[in-house]
């Protein structure tokens, strides 16, 4: 089972309740709703700036996402009290009449730093891949829902996941993520596969170079 307190290495996935467009091209009226897996990459972005947890590659298809996430306590060990309290402020932030991110207070910082007991808590929570899929999965369920102006349920369930104990359960299950797009026959390539741990690795590589 998925244990905060440990290094550990996940296979995470969910799937949209409207299975074929949520993130992807409706088949009934053609509306193109590709923009939401920027989206998702964006957020996963956003949480792996704040929490202890490495997403190691992703793959956003237009009716689910896989990641493998390694989460960190041992990294979270290490931050001190404030930056525990700045980071959780900051994963969903207040926002401006603009929605542009409004940085946590000195009042609400202390807050946290004074509680002991909330902090030691949330720096639990910080190196727990289940509350970074709760974080990423409300996000993406709360914008889509306001674009198509309904509520209700925008994924299928929590989220699914297996433990990866071993290199070679790690290297076959990176492959497999990172070739979901091919498999589909939306990509030909790696190279072609926006929106997955692997084209961002190819086109990192090639700024470097």
């Amino acid at each position: 089972s998925i244990d905060p307190t440990q290094v550990q290495i996940v296979h995470v996935w969910n799937r949209c309740v409207r299975r074929a467009f949520l993130c992807g091209q409706d088949p009934l009226t053609g509306t193109d709703f590709d923009h939401r897996r920027f989206w998702a990459r964006e957020r996963l972005e956003h949480l792996a700036s704040l929490f202890a947890v490495d997403c190691l590659t992703f793959s956003i298809m237009s009716n689910h996402t896989h990641q493998i996430l390694r989460s960190r306590p041992d990294i979270a060990e290490t931050w001190d009290d404030r930056e525990i309290a700045t980071r959780w402020l900051r994963i969903s932030p207040k926002r401006d009449k603009q929605g542009e991110p409004i940085e946590p207070s000195e009042y609400e910082v202390n807050m946290l730093v004074n509680n002991p007991d909330l902090l030691s808590r949330i720096r639990g929570r910080l190196s727990d891949v289940s509350w970074w899929m709760r974080y990423f999965s409300h996000h993406m369920a709360v914008r889509a829902n306001k674009e198509d102006e309904v509520k209700g349920h925008f994924w299928e369930s929590r989220f699914g996941s297996e433990l990866l104990l071993d290199d070679a359960s790690v290297l076959a299950c990176m492959v497999y993520v990172d070739l979901n797009p091919v498999r589909a026959q939306i990509a030909t390539t790696p190279e072609e596969s926006d929106y997955t741990g692997a084209k961002q690795r190819i086109d990192d590589l090639r700024i470097s170079l």
